[in-house]
């Protein structure tokens, strides 16, 4: 018997294979018990010849069944994400992942929704993590696991119980929107509607601007992408997209929403819209009817929406996108570039990026009107570490009251710059902009320096050094309030009082988190004693294994 882990899927359409050792045999190396095969099995005579193993794999890999086997999948795949390919079919009852053995098994509750899964997948590529994964019937029927096995561990069975709660979620919308009256698409009225082919999605923190390209870029990957409106409503852009069935809309849904087109930015909030069609009057910037391609342009003024809202227009207004369709071709036929950084992560939503931005970007900042009596390499980069990763920091030897400041990602200089620029630092409002540098260039031996030059890249103290951190969710522009967290729990209320007042700062109010006492908000008098307090007191040591995070908050006590 051939394993199921051997089929090599051809150009042709037929399936061979290329190694001998039973999917029976790599199945119970794993410790999973597999019930009732579709079909019956008979150990193969040594000397039967490899046409009729051909004639027999093929016999029974197209055999219908509840179980479906997924080959090719990324290694780092986890349960939740072999889920979330099931979940647009139907019911899912199990999950195996053989993270060794780059494969899965997925038991949905009926037989129908595998056979609805299969033939979706013939017909387009299924993808995780980026990798074109292969979608087949398993040659079993029923995955049952006992409580030793992996599949019965924490996250696995985590992962079950979410299946199933969004697609009781699912149904429950579906019925409820069924009846509900369509709302027009700029009639300030539409709201979240039942599974159906149109969805609404909203960008938040849109540093960059989101051209519609780049939305059928990523859309198109789950789908044929029939049609996309986008608008400005309650100053968030926004845009409704329509597919022709609901499985690619809900797959869309389901793998995107929470995500981030750009590192740290640019976050796609998706649900369904009451719309079940939209009205396309006009191809451009604005909307676009893929179905029609004879629509006039109209008037759309795509430089007015881009840079609505304080969006930052440069450096991709006027620039192709940079994403790329599965095949490799975007609108329009032009190749681009594929995506260099899709990673999705349903269990962990919003942390990964969908793309690199399309070109590279400035990552050194020339910082200017700095107190050159009391700046630092260290407190520069404590502030600017706040929005990004500094690798680098030059004060210039002939001009101490400037500096170059190197990221580790254009994005985190741009966020910098936004935040930063004209702040008040010592008492001089500083100035940020991007430099024509690429890099900041470490002294030579022997050169003048006077310690004004530092490297920073093996840096303990880097805010964002795991991919998707959970600190680009909590992003915010200085504040006279600042956010302390790691605070062990022998430390008390009247301990960090008395640590900022022996730096020299004043404490207006304090406030320990009601559910969680290990972070708390200090308020101080001004923005500009914020900025100096969070410069001195991160990293500030307040037990032997507890140094002090401080970061700017949104709240105020």
């Amino acid at each position: 018997m051939v394993s199921e882990s051997t089929l090599l899927e051809c150009s042709n359409g037929r399936y061979t294979a290329s190694d001998t050792r039973g999917s029976d045999e790599l199945l119970s190396q794993s410790g999973v018990t597999v019930m009732a095969p579709a079909a019956p099995h008979h150990a193969d005579n040594n000397n039967q010849d490899s046409a009729a193993k051909k004639v027999k794999l093929e016999q029974n890999v197209g055999k219908p069944s509840r179980v479906i086997h997924i080959r090719n999948i990324p290694n780092e795949t986890t349960e939740a994400e072999i889920i979330q390919l099931g979940l647009p079919f139907g019911r899912v009852t199990n999950v195996l992942v053989l993270k060794g053995k780059n494969q899965a098994f997925l038991e949905m509750a009926e037989e129908i929704s595998a056979v609805a899964m299969v033939a979706y997948f013939g017909g387009c590529v299924a993808q995780l993590r980026g990798r074109a994964v292969y979608v087949q019937f398993s040659n079993h029927k029923e995955l049952k696991t006992d409580q030793t096995h992996s599949n019965a561990s924490a996250s696995a069975q985590a992962a079950l119980q979410a299946a199933q709660v969004i697609s009781n979620s699912a149904g429950a919308a579906l019925v409820a929107g069924a009846g509900a009256a369509l709302q027009p698409a700029n009639g300030g009225t539409e709201i979240q509607g039942g599974p159906n082919t149109v969805l609404r999605v909203i960008i938040e923190h849109m540093l960059y601007p989101i051209v519609l390209d780049v939305l059928y870029s990523i859309f198109q990957r789950y789908g044929k992408v029939l049609k996309i409106v986008t608008f400005t409503k309650n100053n968030s852009f926004q845009a409704l997209i329509q597919y022709p069935d609901t499985v690619s809309a809900q797959t869309a849904k389901t793998a995107l929403d929470g995500q981030n087109i750009y590192n740290g930015c640019c976050t796609l909030r998706i649900d369904y819209s009451k719309m079940t069609c939209l009205n396309v009057k006009y191809n451009n910037d604005k909307s676009r009817d893929y179905t029609n391609p004879t629509l006039p342009s109209g008037d759309g003024d795509a430089h007015q929406l881009l840079t609505s809202g304080g969006v930052l227009a440069p450096p991709f207004l006027g620039l192709g996108s940079g994403l790329a369709s599965p095949y490799g071709v975007g609108v329009g036929g032009v190749g681009l570039p594929a995506f260099g950084a899709l990673t999705l992560t349903p269990a962990s939503p919003a942390l990964r990026a969908l793309a690199a931005p399309p070109m590279p970007l400035a990552t050194v900042l020339l910082v200017s009107n700095l107190n050159e009596e009391m700046v630092t390499p260290d407190a520069l980069f404590t502030l600017f570490g706040v929005y990004g990763d500094v690798q680098r920091v030059k004060i210039l030897y002939n001009k101490k009251d400037s500096a170059l400041i190197q990221m580790a990602e254009p994005h985190q200089a741009h966020l910098a710059m936004t935040h930063m620029d004209k702040l008040r630092v010592f008492g001089k409002a500083m100035r940020v902009m991007l430099s024509k540098h690429q890099t900041v260039q470490l002294p030579k031996e022997g050169q003048p320096d006077a310690g004004l030059t530092r490297d920073y890249s093996q840096s303990p103290l880097h805010r964002f050094k795991k991919p998707g951190s959970k600190n680009y969710q909590n992003i915010y522009p200085p504040s006279a309030t600042l956010h302390l967290s790691n605070i062990p729990a022998t430390v008390s209320e009247e301990d960090i009082k008395e640590a900022f007042t022996k730096r020299g700062f004043t404490i207006k109010a304090f406030k320990f988190f009601p559910k969680d006492r290990k972070m708390a908000l200090v308020q101080l008098l001004s923005i500009d004693e914020a900025v100096a307090a969070l410069i001195k007191m991160h990293n500030h040591q307040l037990s032997e294994s507890n140094h002090l995070r401080v970061s700017f908050s949104k709240s105020s006590i």
